[in-house]
């Protein structure tokens, strides 16, 4: 039987040269609606999350509209990254329907092509898509959603959010072993234990004020270190402090020594000072900066955050694989169907993705409480798709 294919898009062939003739159809076929998507999906994400807010900030606090616009464009790529799983579902809906209603499905199966090569420009496009999200949101997203945070900041507070951090608490935990020696010793015969424990009551971007350590750091030798301010000293990676006290305590809890200072310099760690200037959300960070965190996070031995960073963390591998699997459930159900409408498929792909969405809060909920590991409480919605799309694959394939 001789089938009728129309010609690939001349675009289409040029970005995917190598590709058949029939994968270039199918993705071209796929390209309208997948830039509807992400049209629409980024449009009534940026109206819900931006576009109410500083229409309020507007009205209430009277910023400029130049400044309102500048906002509403570095968020916007925020709400473009999330939409393009979504865009995946819906082109993938709809360019299969399409196919399937003109009996182009029908047509290319009865010449002997199985179902699991046609599905596969879809996967194709996944693909090209997961690698183009992964991209936006490490390139782009953090940069621009961090900018934007600090630009409304600024302009109703005055000043940076990181210029106004106050009550900072950073604990460290070090093992040591158990008769207090930290020198190398059997893992077995090494405990953890809260050895330095930092807190200031604000920071201004350069200067600690107000600070209290206490540091059991050196065994059987413990000192308690009050001062009005400290600096960081990147030339000699030292804290400089200013106008304080030195209390040793000895080991039956009394003073042994107490010294008063205007300028002392203590070979501390900068551990507090990476933990305040990376105190962003992880929408904030990339990849990097995110590991960055979780370091920090574990030697201040804070299990819960730790978790909760080790989570968002492969999230972020995660979460771009989803146009993949959306991708995939998407063919195999348009395939089933006879033509359908946008308004229809958009409805079914609002029902999914809220059915993702919604194991994404399980998983987060059981990786949050040490249940599952972080990566599974990451992947499962991801993984939950792919199956389910592997399993209507199979399924229909034997129709």
């Amino acid at each position: 039987m001789k089938v009728g294919v129309s010609p690939p898009s001349t675009s289409v062939g040029r970005f995917l040269p190598g590709v058949s003739i029939m994968d270039r159809y199918i993705i071209g076929e796929l390209i309208p609606p997948f830039l509807f998507g992400v049209g629409a999906f980024s449009s009534l994400g940026v109206a819900i999350g931006t576009v109410f807010q500083l229409v309020r900030e507007l009205a209430d606090n009277d910023i400029s509209l130049g400044l309102a616009l500048k906002v509403f464009a570095l968020q916007l790529p925020y709400y473009i990254s999330l939409s393009l799983p979504m865009s995946m579902l819906l082109a993938a809906l709809l360019g299969y329907s399409r196919l399937a209603s003109d009996n182009e499905i029908t047509a290319l199966r009865s010449c002997g092509i199985g179902l699991y090569r046609l599905v596969l420009p879809a996967i194709l496009a996944g693909l090209i898509v997961t690698g183009a999200a992964f991209t936006l949101d490490q390139v782009i997203v953090p940069a621009a959603h961090y900018e934007a945070t600090q630009t409304l900041d600024r302009a109703l507070k005055g000043e940076a959010t990181v210029l106004g951090e106050r009550n900072i608490i950073y604990p460290e935990f070090g093992k040591v072993k158990r008769n207090g020696d930290r020198e190398a010793s059997p893992k077995e015969n090494r405990i953890e234990t809260l050895i330095r424990l930092f807190y200031a009551e604000e920071f201004d971007g350069t200067t600690m004020r107000g600070l209290t350590i206490l540091d059991r750091s050196r065994p059987g030798f413990n000192q308690l270190i009050l001062a009005e301010s400290a600096n960081w000293n990147p030339q000699d990676n030292i804290w400089d402090f200013n106008n304080g006290v030195i209390y040793a305590i000895a080991p039956d809890g009394s003073y042994r020594n107490i010294v008063q200072f205007e300028h002392y310099r203590l070979p501390l760690p900068r551990a507090p000072l990476d933990f305040v200037q990376n105190d962003r959300d992880y929408v904030e960070m990339n990849i990097p900066q995110t590991l960055e965190k979780l370091a920090l996070l574990r030697q201040s031995g804070k299990q819960k955050e730790i978790r909760k960073a080790s989570i968002r963390l492969q999230q972020k591998f995660a979460l771009p694989f989803a146009s993949l699997a959306f991708g995939l459930m998407g063919a195999v159900l348009g395939s089933r169907q006879a033509r359908t409408s946008r308004a229809t498929g958009f409805g079914v792909c609002v029902l999914m993705i809220f059915t993702y969405y919604l194991l994404m809060s399980v998983g987060d909920a059981l990786g949050l409480s040490g249940i599952v590991p972080p990566w599974l409480a990451a992947w499962l919605p991801t993984l939950l798709g792919l199956g389910v799309g592997m399993a209507l694959l199979q399924r229909s394939a034997r129709i």
